[in-house]
């Protein structure tokens, strides 16, 4: 009976400590078994963020499905903008011509139109009719001792067959006469010159064009000293000074279109390049195109206008805005290769078409180019391709 009671105490002893080793070794392979779960679940997160292999994992429905087309080549005209100021294109300052005097009337405003010749102020000329009174008569006294001489000598041509008359008495007499005559032609000239300087005293437009300023008023005594009174607009022609780069300066000849906008209008105004500037200012590095514009009331000298100026055709791929992106490192678009991977295409992007923005360089016009949604996608990235139908790239 001892024997079995001492047998069963060590017995039960010993499954005890059996039943906490298993506990503690469960316990430790769990603990394991979790460690290991985590450690895999935390790369296969790591991987999946660092891309790795995504065509691995992407299933028929997972590619992306992008929309592409092949641009190809077409003509376009390279444009340059431009900014600066209106002015007239010929701008005639009108002063005093003559001697001046006292203005008694202006009859034109500035925005009337003239006529050339027609006259602009009218001076003062009380002395000055005196002194042609004065000049005419003494022509007429010059006359009558013109005709006087002449009647002299046909009569002494008369007698000088009689032998009343010698020969010395006829040079004489012609003599007189011829000084007579001359004397007459210098009072004549003399009276010409006198109403031409009359005639100078009213100022007169020079050519016809638009009167721009008036710097004149009744009363006023103006002499060739005061400075311009008027200034006029040629035939009304304004111009704008377009301010362009040298790169861009170069590549323009005259004679190209240019569609002007005065700033504060949405009017649009066709000119043409008439002339550019042979010099580049040294501080701005920018030069002078000048553009010739017809006449309008929108156009003010001295206003500020934008300027859209055709500089040369060439030819180039077109794409919709929405299949060029930009950041850091510039403009680029996406394309598609041959093995349905997305590949970034570094471009130089130029006008703005009416079919959509037209790229200078870095496109050959062959390539499968991603039109939209480019965004959401990265380079390496396997895609679907569906092809654009013609037209689309004009969006």
């Amino acid at each position: 009976m001892n024997y079995e009671s001492s047998f069963d105490k060590n017995a039960v002893l010993g499954t005890d400590e059996l039943d906490a080793e298993t506990i503690r070794k469960r316990r430790r392979l769990i603990l394991s078994l979790l460690v290991v779960i985590a450690v895999i679940v935390v790369a296969f997160v790591a991987w999946r963020m660092m891309g790795g292999k995504k065509e691995q994992n992407q299933g028929p429905s997972q590619v992306p499905l992008v929309t592409v087309a092949v641009p190809g080549q077409q003509a376009v005209t390279k444009t340059a903008n431009a900014t600066g100021s209106l002015d007239a294109r010929v701008d005639m300052p009108v002063g005093v011509l003559g001697e001046g005097g006292r203005v008694l009337r202006v009859l034109v405003e500035p925005g009337a139109w003239v006529q050339k010749g027609q006259i602009l102020v009218v001076i003062e000329r009380t002395v000055q009719a005196q002194q042609i009174n004065s000049s005419a008569a003494q022509v007429e006294v010059a006359r009558a001792n013109a005709k006087l001489a002449e009647n002299n000598l046909e009569r002494a041509k008369a007698l000088v067959g009689q032998g009343f008359v010698s020969k010395a008495d006829i040079d004489q007499k012609t003599a007189a006469r011829d000084a007579a005559v001359a004397q007459q032609h210098v009072a004549e000239a003399q009276l010409a010159q006198l109403r031409a300087s009359v005639g100078r005293l009213d100022i007169r437009a020079p050519e016809s064009g638009l009167v721009l300023t008036r710097n004149v008023e009744p009363g006023q005594v103006v002499s060739p000293g005061s400075g311009t009174l008027f200034r006029v607009a040629k035939n009304g022609e304004m111009e704008m000074l377009a301010q362009l780069a040298e790169n861009e300066l170069a590549a323009l000849r005259p004679g190209v279109k240019a569609i002007v906008t005065p700033v504060g209008t949405d009017a649009k105004f066709i000119g043409t390049v008439w002339q550019v500037s042979p010099v580049i200012d040294p501080q701005s590095r920018l030069g002078i195109a000048r553009i010739s514009l017809p006449y309008n009331v929108a156009l003010r000298p001295g206003g500020f206008a934008n300027a859209t100026i055709d500089i040369a055709d060439m030819r180039a791929s077109v794409l919709p805005e929405s299949a060029v992106l930009s950041d850091q490192k510039g403009s680029y678009v996406y394309i598609v290769n041959d093995k349905n991977k997305v590949e970034r295409r570094n471009v130089v992007t130029g006008t703005v078409t009416p079919n959509g923005l037209a790229i200078n360089s870095g496109l050959q016009g062959n390539e499968k180019v991603v039109l939209f949604a480019g965004g959401f996608l990265n380079a390496g990235e396997t895609v679907k391709v569906n092809v654009a139908k013609p037209g689309t790239t004009r969006r």
